[in-house]
């Protein structure tokens, strides 16, 4: 057993106690499986109207690569493609899921491409409205765009890969030219407790309910064992959806352990409290490196941190830390993520900061 204190992800813990309390105690039930059963249908009535959208269509997933590639598959045509930003989560760390599924991940820069920190440390890995609408006007305005791999959806992040977060007027901005073209507008939500609870965001729950076509609510990273909660918003278009969710692997037989985790999670709004513990404790984090000197690399909002670290004291650090390598930062020095969660305590970030 590696005996080291990790803050190197935001799942490498099991469960809220609460959640296996209720598996605990819902064991030995018979119950219809793959997600027809009770407690996945109270569970989507919950979602349904923390969302203010009841005629919503909701779905229980067993993982997010599953839910990213399966949406995609969903909303698209299989000559389109998907938008994203360069750094986006489908663009770099699916290892080719998408164009797996048959679908092309059209690429746009991010706004943090410079590595400017002070001048893009807000909003590195987000996409802006404008290039997304130059990238289509320069789609349409092709003579030969028939023959080419067409702009089919926009998959964004919230928080993006980098913790930083849209703000309301962004994804308006990105919504209206969405609509303008009419095409779907995905919002992966892995994160999205600790984007929502962040004390920087303007962004509510409903807000993205409203702007975007689907999105999920992250439980593998936000307190659940596993599993992801898909809410169209506007309700499911694809005819068969059962279907398509099964044939990318993501339908779980035993669809009652996903209903379960969220009907807990969203009873007496626990996903928003324990999402809330996971910024209270990043900025608790955030404060003690920067009094002990450490170079922040970029200011992120929400749980997770990214330090520049010289490389002969990373080698010190592996000794008694868990961290998530990010990227060289140069020849000498390393970019490490540090990610706090729903379960991180003020005593594990006080150990951390002995070791640092």
């Amino acid at each position: 057993m590696d005996s080291r204190i990790s803050f190197s992800s935001d799942y490498t813990k099991g469960a809220h106690p609460q959640i296996l309390q209720r598996l605990q105690e819902t064991n030995f039930e018979q119950i219809d499986g793959y997600g027809t059963d009770g407690y996945c249908k109270s569970a989507a009535d919950k979602i349904k109207k923390i969302c203010g959208q009841p005629n919503a269509d909701v779905f229980f997933l067993v993982g997010g690569t599953q839910t990213n590639q399966t949406i995609i598959d969903m909303l698209l045509q299989p000559y389109e493609g998907v938008v994203a930003a360069e750094t986006g989560h489908v663009a770099a760390h699916e290892a080719g899921a998408i164009e797996h599924a048959g679908h092309k991940v059209l690429t746009i820069p991010n706004l943090g491409e410079e590595k400017d920190t002070k001048k893009y440390g807000d909003n590195i890995g987000k996409i802006a409205a404008p290039d997304l609408k130059k990238l289509l006007e320069k789609f349409y305005g092709d003579a030969n765009h028939e023959h080419m791999v067409f702009p089919g959806a926009v998959y964004i992040s919230h928080p993006t890969e980098y913790g930083t977060l849209y703000t309301k007027a962004e994804l308006t901005a990105i919504s209206e030219v969405c609509k303008e073209y009419k095409i779907p507008l995905f919002l992966d939500g892995a994160r999205l407790g600790y984007g929502l609870m962040s004390k920087r965001t303007d962004v509510t729950i409903q807000d993205i309910a409203r702007l975007v076509d689907v999105f999920y609510i992250g439980g593998t990273k936000v307190g659940a064992l596993f599993g992801e909660a898909v809410v169209f918003t506007k309700g499911v278009t694809t005819k068969h959806p059962i279907p398509v969710i099964k044939q990318h692997g993501a339908l779980l037989a035993k669809g009652w352990l996903l209903g379960l985790q969220f009907d807990t999670l969203f009873t007496d709004d626990l996903y928003f409290k324990i999402s809330e513990n996971a910024i209270e404790m990043a900025e608790l984090l955030r404060k003690g490196l920067e009094e002990k000197g450490y170079k922040i690399f970029l200011d992120s909002p929400t749980n997770q941190q990214f330090i520049v670290v010289d490389d002969d004291k990373l080698k010190e650090l592996d000794k008694n830390i868990r961290y998530g390598f990010w990227e060289k930062y140069d020849d000498s020095h390393t970019v490490i993520r540090l990610a706090t969660d729903w379960a991180t305590t003020k005593e594990d970030v006080e150990k951390l900061m002995s070791f640092l």
